[in-house]
């Protein structure tokens, strides 16, 4: 398949594949996740399964112009309608799961459910975000920024391994994925997670990821500036031009995340993995376009 390089991309992708995923939506009441499910439903690439809240969905008359692909499912409150779909995904009857009006607490509860949830033991649960910034040329992807505080060695190499998955299901061959730091300086006395990057880099040498190339640390202007790395002199394989940025900590991820989006309106498109199935987790601030994007990485 052809490298997906835009959200754009991303779409016309889906499009052309014809090919539909089944979406457990959790209740759906609101109307940004009810605008990105229409969305998705015109462009062909989703079947719609709405848990709970059936009356809202169905006073929406452009939902119900695609009867042909949507069903519905009863649930007489929010954490029945996620323990539904939750179950729906494990007995393979759902591709996906989208979170619609339902507190993120209350359905990472139900996902995270040790007997009856979504996360296969041994698995680590983690943030992919994937951004389109002004005047880069292609999609940039980063975690983790919602889920996991400060990773452990264990859950940065899990990380990787499911970041190198998104980018080769985009059909990014290579991916260049960048070990962010402050400095491009190992530092074991203040930042001593920087240890465990030498390591990486190793695991990444031998093939344990994958085709990717790893690189670290680097800073943010080093990993996606050429003209920077060129200016500090830094040799890397990364180059300058990195499809995933790996960020040390949540906060470090977070910030970045509400920088671009606030102050350079970038839309991005976010999904859980680690999950049997990914899961559509939007924050109530995001676009319905942020969603619809979401949706979309998730088919892929």
């Amino acid at each position: 398949m052809e490298t997906i390089r835009s959200f754009e991309d991303m779409v016309i992708h889906l499009a052309q594949r014809g090919e539909r995923k089944r979406v457990a939506i959790v209740w759906a009441a609101d109307q940004y996740s009810q605008e990105s499910v229409i969305r998705a439903l015109e462009v062909g690439f989703i079947d719609a399964i709405f848990v709970g809240c059936r009356e809202e969905v169905e006073n929406n008359k452009r939902i119900m112009r695609y009867q042909d692909h949507i069903t519905f499912i009863d649930a007489s409150d929010r954490d029945t309608a996620a323990k539904i779909s939750v179950q729906m995904v494990r007995e393979g009857k759902a591709d996906i799961l989208m979170k619609g009006l339902i507190n993120t607490d209350n359905l990472l509860h139900v996902v995270l459910d040790k007997q009856t949830g979504m996360l296969p033991k041994g698995n680590v649960l983690t943030h992919i975000t994937a951004a389109r910034l002004p005047e880069y040329e292609k999609l940039l992807f980063f975690t983790d920024s919602a889920v996991i505080p400060y990773p452990t060695q264990e859950q940065r190499i899990q990380q990787i391994r499911y970041m190198v998955y998104v980018c080769h299901a985009l059909g990014i061959e290579e991916p260049k994925i960048s070990l962010i730091h402050c400095t491009e300086k190992v530092n074991e006395k203040y930042f001593p997670f920087t240890i465990g990057y030498k390591e990486i880099i190793r695991m990444a040498e031998r093939g344990e990821f994958g085709k990717c190339i790893i690189d670290g640390p680097l800073d943010l202007k080093t990993s996606v500036s050429p003209e920077s790395m060129r200016i500090k002199g830094i040799q890397s394989p990364i180059n300058g031009e990195a499809d995933a940025l790996i960020f040390p900590d949540i906060e470090a991820a977070n910030v970045f995340y509400k920088s671009i989006t606030l102050f350079l309106g970038v839309e991005t498109a976010g999904v859980l993995q680690g999950t049997m199935a990914p899961v559509v987790l939007p924050s109530r601030s995001d676009s319905k376009l942020c969603k619809f994007y979401s949706l979309a990485l998730a088919a892929i």
